[in-house]
């Protein structure tokens, strides 16, 4: 099942993306965020299947807004076997925890929203990765319970600066420009997502730059919950993203950074693609 947020015009609704015959349709679900409706996904599902799609209303791919709004958005670096931080080995033993960084509520992004190069960033970068929504309130998980915990998966680029991540030991300023994580196109909820079996795909300039699958992670999504969960109490909608895999020989070779007028594609098996347009700061010509 595809939840989604859209501009419904008079304000964002909640709404179930239901395939027909004629392609994507919108069952609306009111303007209750998504994180409201999680313990309500039965329902939902019952009431997708008893609708004709085809009476619904047509999705408007440009009305797609970020699915959650999280007050946590916390990732990992370096969780794809053969991504290393530079000068690592990347056939060294596997570390023993997760590598995690937090990525602020400004950062937060739409799959049609576009993204400021900003004036003071060197190094653009673009980072395709798994985002897990958080369905219910999480506090010292046991591992074997952590996936009852997860409502869904949706689409991360984790946009980051590599000069200002390069100028200090933490970091968050490389990665915590206004825009730099946009999120979508929707939610799939966990019912119909095995998270360890997934092709994580970047497309820039018409070429793939990074192809991994997510059963080559070191940590698993239940790992990954327990874990931060013994630190930070995670509530419905917070986002915890897997990391990304390395990007393809070839294109870590030419590698440039990200200038205005470029555009970033990542597409996940069976959770869907959105691609990123950056701009240049509002007032600058180039």
């Amino acid at each position: 099942m595809r939840l989604a947020r859209i501009d419904g015009g008079a304000g964002e609704r909640s709404v179930a993306v239901v395939a027909g015959a004629t392609g994507d349709h919108v069952l609306d679900l009111g303007p209750r965020p998504l994180s409201e409706l999680f313990a309500e996904l039965d329902g939902i599902r019952d009431l997708i299947e008893t609708t004709d799609a085809e009476t619904l209303p047509t999705l408007d791919p440009s009305s797609l807004r970020a699915p959650v709004r999280p007050r946590i958005l916390a990732c990992l670096g370096y969780n794809y076997r053969g991504h290393v931080p530079d000068g690592v080995d990347p056939t060294t033993d596997d570390p023993a925890t997760p590598d995690v960084f937090v990525k602020t509520a400004n950062t937060l992004g739409g799959p049609n929203d576009p993204v400021v190069v900003p004036a003071v960033a060197d190094d653009v970068d673009y980072e395709g990765e798994v985002a897990v929504v958080i369905g219910r309130r999480a506090h010292a998980v046991p591992l074997a319970e952590a996936m009852s915990y997860v409502a869904g998966y949706t689409v991360l680029n984790d946009v980051s600066d590599r000069s200002w991540q390069r100028k200090q030991s933490q970091w968050a300023l490389g990665k915590c420009f206004d825009g730099f994580a946009p999120l979508g196109p929707w939610l799939v909820t966990a019912d119909e997502v095995d998270p360890q079996d997934l092709l994580v795909e970047v497309v820039r300039d018409g070429v793939v730059t990074v192809s991994q699958s997510t059963a080559t992670t070191i940590f698993s999504v239940a790992f990954v919950v327990h874990h931060l969960s013994q630190v930070m109490t995670l509530e419905p909608g917070d986002v915890v993203s897997t990391g990304t895999p390395q990007k393809l020989p070839d294109a870590q070779e030419a590698h440039r950074p990200l200038a205005p007028g470029d555009a970033v594609t990542v597409r996940i098996s069976g959770l869907g693609e959105f691609t990123t347009t950056f701009v240049a700061p509002p007032g600058d010509s180039a």
